[in-house]
C-alpha cells in the first residue's frame, strides 16, 4: 500500500508451490533484535559521531530485505532514526516490550492467510518482515514484501505518546485501540492482499480507494472480523452523505482528505476513502452469482485502467449515477486559468524582459498545493521559475519570477492538475505557450 497508515504485523509466509499444505512458514524478526541493540549504544552517548556508527553497523548494516525495503518507500535515512530516537524517549521505552512479542502471533497470522488463500487460490507467496521504522508507517508493501514498522503496529494503550507533535495526533486512537494486538492479524491480511494486486498506486481517487477496498474486504473475508476501519460505524451512518461528496472528487489524480492523512473536512474522520472502496467491493461481492470469480476479479482488477475500473463500479451499482455522467460533473466543475496578466496565452512576441508572470484562476485555489511541469516540447522549451512568490489572499491569483528569458525563442510551461480548488477539485491543466519578440 503506496503512502499507508493502516497498521500491520509483520511474519514471513513462504508457500510451496505445489501445495499451501507443504509450504515451510517462518517468522523475520532480525530488525527488531538489532534495533535494541543498537539503540541502547545509541542512548548510552550524546557523542552524534557514535550514535550514527551505532546505528550503521549494528541495525542497518545488518538489516534484512524488508529493513532495506521499508527504508526505500518511507524515504528513512540514517537522521530519520537518530532524529525520532533522541527526541521521543518515554516512547520508546514504551513501546520496546510490545515489539519483543513479535513472535507470539504467527500462529494466527499463518492460519488466516490458509483461509485467504481458500478464498483466493491463485495466492501467490509473500514474505512479509517485521521491522522497526521511523514513525512514518505502520505497514506498507514493495513487490512481494509486507513491511511492517511494529513501533506503530504494535502499539497499545501502555504506549506513551506525550513527547509526539500534533501531526502524530492519529496514533493515539489507534494505539487505544489496538488492545492486545486485536487488529494485527486482521491488518496483516490486508496488507498481505496488496501484494497480490496489480498495483498499489492508482491514478485516481477512485482507484486508490478501490484497491484499499479490495484489501479491506477480503481481510473481512478472510478473518470473520469486521473491518479495522476507525471511522467505519461513523461513515456507515452518514454514508449517503459521503457517497456525494466523494462523487464530486473520485476522478481528481491525488486523495486529498479521503486516505492516509489529517486534512480537515466536513465529516471530521480520516481515512474514508477506504469505506467507499469497501462498500463498492461489498455490493459488487452481493451481486455476483459466482463468488470465488468475483473475488478474483476483484484482486485481478486493473485500477489504472479506467474502462475496467469503472465497470466494476458501476457493476457494484453504489453510486445514484453513471460514472460516464459523475464524470462529466467533474468535468464541468474543474477550475481553469482565465488569463495571463502580462501577455496572451499562445502570442509569438512576449517582451523577453518578462521576470515575473501572473496567472488568474476561474475561481479560489486552495494554496497549499501547486505543480509545474513541462510542456510537450520537452526541457529544451521549458521556461524556468526562478521563485513562486505566492497566491493572492483570495487566492484567485498565483504570481511566480521566471529566469531570463531569451529573445526569439519558443518557451512552454504546463500548469498541472496539483493545483486544486479550496473544493478540493483539481485545475484542468493549463498549458503556457509562446514566444519571444526578437531583438
Amino acid at each position: 500500500m503506496r503512502k499507508i497508515i493502516i497498521l500491520v504485523f509483520l511474519v514471513t509466509l513462504t508457500f510451496n508451490t505445489t501445495t499451501a499444505q507443504n509450504k515451510s512458514y517462518s517468522v523475520v524478526t532480525t530488525d527488531i533484535d538489532n534495533f535494541w541493540q543498537a539503540y541502547d549504544q545509541i542512548t548510552s552517548t550524546k557523542d552524534s559521531s557514535l550514535q550514527y556508527n551505532y546505528l550503521n553497523k549494528l541495525f542497518l548494516e545488518k538489516g534484512t530485505p524488508g529493513l532495506k525495503a521499508i527504508m526505500e518507500v518511507r524515504n528513512y535515512t540514517a537522521k530519520s532514526y537518530i532524529n525520532a530516537i533522541n527526541n521521543y524517549p518515554l516512547y520508546w521505552a514504551s513501546i520496546r516490550p510490545n515489539t519483543l512479542k513479535a513472535k507470539s502471533y504467527a500462529k494466527d497470522i499463518e492460519a488466516n492467510v490458509l483461509k485467504l488463500k481458500a478464498l483466493y487460490p491463485e495466492l501467490k507467496p509473500a514474505n512479509v518482515y517485521f521491522t522497526i521504522g521511523a514513525l512514518r508507517t505502520g505497514g506498507t508493501t514493495l513487490n512481494n514484501m509486507v513491511l511492517i514498522g511494529t513501533e506503530i503496529a504494535l502499539g497499545d494503550k501502555s504506549t506513551v505518546t506525550s513527547e509526539f507533535p500534533k501531526s502524530f495526533a492519529y496514533l493515539r486512537p489507534y494505539f487505544d485501540s489496538n488492545a492486545s494486538g486485536s487488529t494485527i492479524v486482521f491488518t496483516n491480511i490486508h496488507e498481505y492482499v496488496h501484494t497480490q494486486e496489480k498495483t498499489t498506486d492508482a491514478n485516481s481517487l477512485l482507484g486508490q480507494s478501490v484497491l484499499e477496498g479490495v484489501a479491506e474486504f477480503m481481510a473481512v473475508k478472510a478473518t470473520g472480523q469486521p473491518s479495522a476501519l476507525a471511522a467505519m460505524g461513523y461513515a456507515r451512518a452518514n454514508d449517503e452523505r459521503i457517497k456525494q461528496k466523494f462523487a464530486t472528487q473520485m476522478f481528481n489524480p491525488f486523495t486529498g482528505f479521503w486516505l492516509y492523512n489529517d486534512d480537515e473536512n466536513e465529516f471530521k474522520a480520516r481515512d474514508l476513502g477506504y469505506y467507499v472502496g469497501y462498500v463498492i467491493c461489498e455490493k459488487y461481492y452481493a451481486k455476483a452469482i459466482n463468488k470465488k470469480q468475483a473475488i478474483k476479479e476483484m484482486i485481478a482488477l486493473d485500477y489504472n485502467n479506467p474502462v475496467a475500473l469503472n465497470a466494476f463500479v458501476e457493476q457494484s451499482g453504489y453510486f445514484n449515477a453513471s460514472l460516464q455522467l459523475l464524470k462529466n460533473k467533474f468535468e464541468e466543475s474543474r477550475p481553469t486559468i482565465l488569463s495571463i496578466k502580462q501577455f496572451k496565452n499562445n502570442t509569438t512576441a512576449v517582451d523577453p524582459a518578462t521576470a515575473q508572470i501572473t496567472v488568474e484562476f476561474s475561481e479560489p485555489m486552495d494554496k497549499h498545493y501547486r505543480n509545474f511541469d513541462m510542456g510537450p516540447l520537452g526541457k529544451n522549451n521549458l521556461m524556468t521559475l526562478k521563485r513562486f512568490i505566492g497566491f493572492s489572499d483570495d487566492g484567485k491569483f498565483a504570481t511566480f519570477e521566471i529566469m531570463p528569458l531569451k529573445p526569439g525563442f519558443h518557451y512552454q510551461l504546463l500548469l498541472g492538475e496539483n493545483f486544486r480548488s479550496i473544493n478540493g477539485i483539481s485545475l484542468k491543466p493549463y498549458l503556457m505557450d509562446f514566444t519571444t519578440a526578437v531583438q
